[in-house]
């Protein structure tokens, strides 16, 4: 099968548990250490072989377009100041490498942005990277772990893939929870391993109470699809809240064509949260500061 290069990351969201940081600096432009959340989430696309990302937002958001693109006005500056280790810094994306922006038009949901992506993506199919999202970079081997894992197996058998991890009984009603095909992945064998595991589901519960909860896997904000998913997403009605939900267009992929769900490696930061978004930027700093700093 053709190797997966196009990914949607969607970056629309007014990031309202974010604000005010929010209101005026897009959330995903908003620092983790020294680079913006957004910036890590694009490396690790790239690092997975992605070697076309396309942003979904609105007018508002032409900040981050304007980030992955290059000021030539400031490498001029730079350059003539004998900063060129500081411009090529700057100027980071690889050469393979486009970035494109187009507006969702109407907030209407993920599902929504993820449809509107359709234009540029045409007949490939794709990961969805969701910005809120930062995988630890500084754990993980992006060129094998999650997303790149998730590529390959999505090479083998067909099937779209969407990562997963363990969450605490009393986090659960807080994420979408997969319900699992096969009762031989019974939730309290799966635990935090150093290598990814995928297996076929049967579907979701969004937000359950931990009574009904199918089980203790959540959703964590990456997924590969066919793009058979465009064509579920096109004929999805609205529902909860007015919206077309990811998850709606996901069950019916299930149902036709099946999806499997990977588990994660490494840990995961929400980035869109002030409390989880605090203690990342705190992590990410450590990590970046060097030890006499």
């Amino acid at each position: 099968m053709k190797k997966i290069t196009h990914a949607v990351i969607p970056v629309a969201g007014f990031g309202t548990r974010m604000l005010p940081l929010s209101k005026s600096v897009p959330k995903e432009l908003l620092p983790l250490g020294n680079r913006p959340a957004i910036h890590y989430v694009v490396e690790e696309a790239i690092a997975a072989g992605i070697k076309h990302i396309v942003l979904v937002g609105h007018a508002q958001k032409s900040a981050i377009e304007n980030y992955f693109d290059i000021n030539a006005e400031l490498d001029n500056q730079l350059r003539n100041k004998g900063k060129d280790a500081l411009a090529d810094s700057l100027n980071w994306l690889p050469e393979d490498v486009t970035v494109s922006m187009i507006r969702q038009g109407k907030a209407l949901g993920l599902g929504h942005a993820v449809l509107a992506a359709r234009p540029i993506i045409g007949d490939h199919n794709f990961a969805v990277l969701l910005p809120d999202v930062v995988l630890d970079p500084f754990a993980n081997d992006m060129h094998k772990d999650n997303l790149a894992f998730m590529l390959t197996a999505f090479a083998n058998n067909d099937h779209s893939q969407i990562l997963v991890d363990k969450v605490a009984d009393s986090e659960v009603h807080k994420y979408g929870i997969a319900k699992l095909s096969d009762r031989s992945h019974d939730v309290s064998d799966i635990n935090k391993a150093d290598v990814n595991a995928s297996f076929q589901v049967a579907g979701f519960v969004e937000k359950p109470s931990l009574a009904d909860a199918p089980s203790r896997l959540a959703v964590v904000g990456r997924y590969v699809f066919s793009n058979k998913i465009f064509d579920y997403l096109a004929n999805t009605t609205a529902s909860v809240g007015g919206e077309i939900q990811l998850t709606d267009a996901i069950d019916a992929l299930i149902s036709q064509h099946g999806v499997d769900v990977t588990t994660m490696v490494g840990d995961s930061y929400d980035a869109g949260d002030m409390r989880s978004y605090m203690q990342a930027f705190v992590y990410f700093a450590q990590q970046q500061l060097a030890p006499d700093e």
